[in-house]
């Protein structure tokens, strides 16, 4: 059935201007997921998905043993056979050390942040993963690009909360109008947007926003810059849904939920941030993507058809020029390559803030992932970067620390391992 959803797939983005995206789950302790796990070792296979184990915490508890778990017939609830956790968990890391797939999910941790349990279990997330849903639920996401939240405070750059806290609050109000605004497929669709009233506000720039502030991503205090601003971002989105809840009346399925409980507030919406990859946004907003680093100073943008757009990042000239130490050759030279770190004209300073992906230990990546994670209501979207030489057992050191750090699921990728990279 996948296959043919993914044939589907191929043969509607034949005639649009944009691929088709799916998400393919099946739960680690399903019959088939060795097959699934494997299944994109030929790399003709499943082009239009994006795949990820889910990973339950009775798993995780056998893997810690070293014992062996159950693998549970989905239709009558009963074990079917066992698998050693230790032996399928290196087969998930030594796939994902190939090509980048699977990813995993915490299911069980997204499960326990599910505010209408009644409804039902969470099977899925959407194909970036950071929106875990309900059986027909659309997402509905929107971002604040934070390269834009800032001010100029003593010739430095600062975080502009009220500027930032009045985006939010009108980000929330335009994206629960868009639940009533939209039209949707199917009436269960719906019912389902309507119902719940989710929505999902997250940030793009960040790294931008980081450099601008002369902070190193990967630092101490970039991990603390993350949570403040998520923090602030989150508190802030609730407290404008209890003010809409009081408009227009808190989200149809509210009782029942988490919120419905005595003395509780009311709320519109039931979650109301989330942290996506913003691929398309952040290249109409001309801001990095998502929480992501710098991928590279310069590169080629592969679009369709194989056209190649190249770009230089546009803060280098920037602080350059705020720092006193711009050139004429010094875009020519990142524009062809060149190293920003052996540049002698460049300040140590300056460097230590343009950080591309490579630089960025496993570890940082994932600690950053987590401190967003802390104050998101749904989940965090991040590509856990990892240089060509990156061993099995550094993914799977990586997928361990994302379930320690209270991260809802992680995707790893050693650079190299696609050829249409």
């Amino acid at each position: 059935f996948m296959r043919v959803f993914n044939a589907a797939t191929e043969a509607i983005k034949q005639g649009g201007a944009r691929r088709g995206a799916n998400m393919g789950i099946l739960r680690v302790d399903h019959p088939d997921i060795i097959s699934f796990i494997t299944v994109k070792e030929d790399p003709a296979e499943f082009l239009n998905f994006n795949l990820s184990a889910a990973i339950t915490d009775g798993f995780m508890d056998a893997l810690e043993k070293g014992a062996d778990y159950p693998l549970v017939n989905p239709r009558t609830g009963l074990a079917v056979g066992f698998k050693n956790a230790a032996e399928v968990f290196g087969r998930i890391a030594e796939c994902a050390w190939k090509n980048g797939e699977p990813g995993v999910i915490f299911i069980d941790r997204i499960n326990r942040d599910n505010p209408t349990p009644f409804l039902g279990a969470i099977e899925a997330v959407n194909p970036c993963g950071e929106q875990p849903l309900l059986n027909y639920e659309p997402c509905n996401l929107g971002s604040v690009n934070l390269s834009r939240m800032l001010k100029r405070d003593g010739g430095r750059y600062a975080l502009d909360y009220e500027k930032l806290g009045h985006t939010v609050r009108l980000s929330v109000r335009f994206l629960d109008n868009v639940i009533d605004m939209g039209r949707y497929p199917s009436k269960e669709i719906d019912l389902m947007a309507k119902g719940n009233r989710k929505i999902g506000l997250g940030v793009m720039g960040f790294a931008d926003m980081l450099t601008r502030l002369r902070v190193p991503y990967g630092s101490v205090e970039s991990f603390r810059a993350a949570e403040d601003v998520m923090r602030f971002i989150g508190e802030t989105a609730w407290d404008e849904s209890r003010a809409l809840a009081k408009e227009r009346g808190e989200f149809p399925n509210f009782k029942g939920s988490v919120f419905d409980r005595p003395g509780g507030a009311k709320v519109r919406n039931a979650t109301s941030t989330t942290v996506a990859p913003t691929g398309t946004l952040s290249i109409i907003a001309g801001c990095s993507s998502g929480i992501e680093p710098f991928y590279s100073l310069s590169y080629a943008r592969q679009v369709l058809n194989g056209v190649r757009i190249p770009e230089v990042n546009p803060l280098v000239e920037e602080v350059a020029r705020e720092e006193g130490f711009y050139t004429p050759g010094l875009l020519d030279y990142i524009a062809g390559g060149g190293d920003l770190k052996k540049r002698d004209d460049v300040p140590q300073a300056v460097k230590a803030v343009f950080p591309v992906a490579f630089d960025i230990s496993a570890e940082g990546h994932i600690r950053m992932q987590a401190a967003f994670q802390n104050h998101t209501d749904n989940a965090v979207s991040k590509t856990i970067n990892l240089a060509p030489e990156a061993s099995v057992e550094d993914v799977r050191k990586a997928y361990l620390l994302a379930y320690k750090l209270g991260c809802k699921g992680i995707t790893v990728y050693r650079s190299g391992t696609r050829a249409a990279q």
